[in-house]
């Protein structure tokens, strides 16, 4: 499914952002405050730009009838306050499609083991670790069964296995993935597509290896990094020295 954002501007924090996604990996990286978090808002609806459009297959996603069936996404301020279960939890994925007890326990329970969190199923959801409740809001948005997957800052409390299976997990999905990553290792290893914000501007975006160059990463980052390929794969992988660029 293609997700475009077209001229998206929300006054005083992003301006004119157009990128586009379909059927892969996209990430969104920048420093702190350069509108990451916002862009996403507008593609989950949490946040109604100035101006611009995001548009899901061409159409608006603030026009959009039931978006939910089509979009699930994982916030910053996903929060559970009530004393549900983990099962409980990620049912309230299913809440967007008709009702069909089987299918639905079905695909709950195929979420949970996707994070490897079935363990955890009767488990209280108030009670768990910071990467436990990762994992399970993250299989909630799984059980949606979307066609695009908006994910904050995915890997946020996990430790580094887990952070590798969700991302190598949005891989395999086939559909778009559009998240935000502070990680730029783990961003090269694992979106097919970069785009680089900037006190709230796109100034860059391609494949990490045409992204991720020591220049561009002086300009934004105002660190010194020193790219090597990864011995495995390839991909470009950043070392940084402690001084900081001038």
């Amino acid at each position: 499914m293609l997700v475009e954002l077209d001229g998206l501007t929300v006054k005083g924090i992003v301006d004119d952002i157009s990128l586009r996604a379909e059927n892969e990996v996209a990430g969104i990286i920048g420093p702190n405050g350069s509108g990451k978090s916002t862009t996403l808002r507008c593609v989950y609806r949490a946040l109604k730009p100035t101006s611009g459009a995001v548009l899901v297959d061409g159409e608006n996603v603030h026009k959009r009838q039931n978006l939910a069936v089509d979009l699930a996404a994982l916030t910053q301020e996903s929060q559970v306050e009530f004393d549900f279960t983990v099962a409980e939890v990620v049912e309230m994925g299913r809440l967007p499609h008709e009702r069909d007890p089987a299918k639905d326990a079905r695909v709950c329970a195929e979420a949970l083991a996707t994070v490897d969190a079935a363990h955890l199923a009767a488990r209280s959801f108030l009670t768990l670790s910071g990467g436990e409740r990762q994992r399970v809001l993250i299989a909630r948005a799984l059980a949606q069964e979307p066609n695009v997957l908006v994910l904050d800052e995915p890997t946020n409390h996990l430790d580094i296995r887990h952070q590798l299976d969700v991302l190598r997990l949005a891989r395999t999905l086939g559909r778009t993935v559009l998240t935000v990553l502070h990680d730029l290792n783990l961003a090269a290893s694992y979106c097919d597509r970069l785009y680089v914000l900037d006190e709230g501007r796109l100034v860059a975006g391609g494949t990490p290896h045409d992204v991720l160059t020591p220049e561009l990463i002086a300009k934004v980052f105002h660190v010194t990094a020193h790219v090597v390929p990864h011995p495995t794969t390839g991909v470009p992988q950043l070392l940084f020295d402690q001084e900081v660029t001038p």
